[in-house]
């Protein structure tokens, strides 16, 4: 067998493109695998680095090429993209991947565990379920205004405007019908999220860390149990910015020749976890408003900014916050001013 400083995989459902070198930079492996071969070739190979873009099944043969002794990397596709010379195919991308592999300050993504890949297709699952309910309602009103019924905005009008349908003696036969299978949907919908609802409360209140940033305003255990989940080795960032930076949370840099120039937020990094933060920065803003909670003395410029903007600057800053109860193992500690009632959004 060669002597392999390192190999990279370029994964696929059922072809595996492999590149490896030497500890000279001779090219040494240049071959295709199908899938049933990929574990025997790597447990007769001496232990080696092995690379692999992250994906959601890198994760799964991470696990398996570490079981066999080799020392796994996951590295992000954009990142494996800038080393990619001319054209595209396998075999070029498994070179720009070793290559991309090499680099000092290259960055890698954890290898998931089962269990933790088990709870992100839990997360997963919930959203595609309020996706669905989302469509399904907003197919709903519109039908509905056809007729001429029309109901406020949110979910808790839906159920009182299919009652209105169902009692309208107007509407054809056929649409009543039509509603009622929809609302029966809808129903359905709503049980399944609820379920899934009280499992994932359940493993956030199982689960230290999150059980801890569920008590930060905001958060709440959706954000806790994707905080836990989708956050690498927290350690790796130098502060709290950076983490806040790996969102995507901080302004855009345009800036050259000594002028500084700021934009919009990057929008890098996690978005279902972006989102997450922003909706619940939002909602928190939206408590404070109503009076239903004591704002930190911090946010209260924020309150004449827009919504938006504002959203986004306290989801910023609650990053950091959550970075630092990650690193720390500190559990949340409200202002004075809030502590005499529960925040958790």
């Amino acid at each position: 067998m060669e002597d392999i400083s390192r190999i990279f995989i370029d994964t696929s459902k059922s072809v595996f493109q492999l590149h490896g070198v030497d500890r000279a930079e001779r090219v040494v492996v240049r071959r295709k695998l199908v899938r049933r071969q990929v574990g025997p070739y790597f447990a007769g190979l001496a232990p080696t680095v092995v690379g692999l873009e992250a994906c959601g099944g890198s994760h799964h043969w991470a696990r398996e090429l570490s079981a066999l002794g080799h020392q796994v990397r996951l590295v992000p596709a954009q990142y494996v993209k800038a080393y990619l010379k001319r054209g595209k195919n396998d075999a070029r991308d498994a070179e720009a991947g070793c290559e991309a592999m090499s680099r000092p300050t290259m960055r890698s993504v954890p290898v998931k565990t089962a269990a933790q890949q088990a709870g992100l297709m839990l997360v997963g699952v919930r959203d595609r379920l309020v996706r669905s309910r989302t469509q399904l309602g907003n197919e709903i009103r519109g039908y509905a205004a056809e007729f001429g019924l029309i109901a406020p905005k949110g979910l808790d009008k839906l159920e009182p405007l299919l009652a209105r349908i169902a009692e309208d003696a107007a509407l054809p036969e056929l649409a009543r019908d039509l509603f009622a299978g929809l609302g029966g949907e809808y129903a359905r919908l709503q049980a399944e999220i609820a379920a899934l609802d009280r499992r994932l409360k359940a493993w956030a209140r199982g689960e230290p860390t999150s059980e801890r940033l569920a008590q930060v305003p905001s958060i709440g255990p959706i954000g806790a149990a994707l905080l836990t989940l989708k956050t690498p080795d927290p350690t790796s960032f130098r502060s709290a910015r950076d983490f806040a930076a790996w969102l995507g949370l901080t302004p855009k840099d345009h800036s050259t020749a000594g002028k500084t120039r700021l934009g919009g937020i990057t929008k890098k990094g996690d978005k279902m976890l972006r989102r997450v933060l922003v909706c619940g920065a939002m909602a928190l803003l939206q408590r404070i408003r109503r009076g239903q909670t004591p704002p930190w003395p911090w946010l209260a410029p924020l309150l004449a900014k827009p919504p938006k903007l504002a959203a986004v600057a306290v989801a910023n800053r609650v990053a950091r916050i959550a970075w630092r109860m990650i690193v720390s193992g500190e559990a949340y500690a409200p202002p004075p001013r809030e502590a005499s009632q529960s925040l958790a959004a």
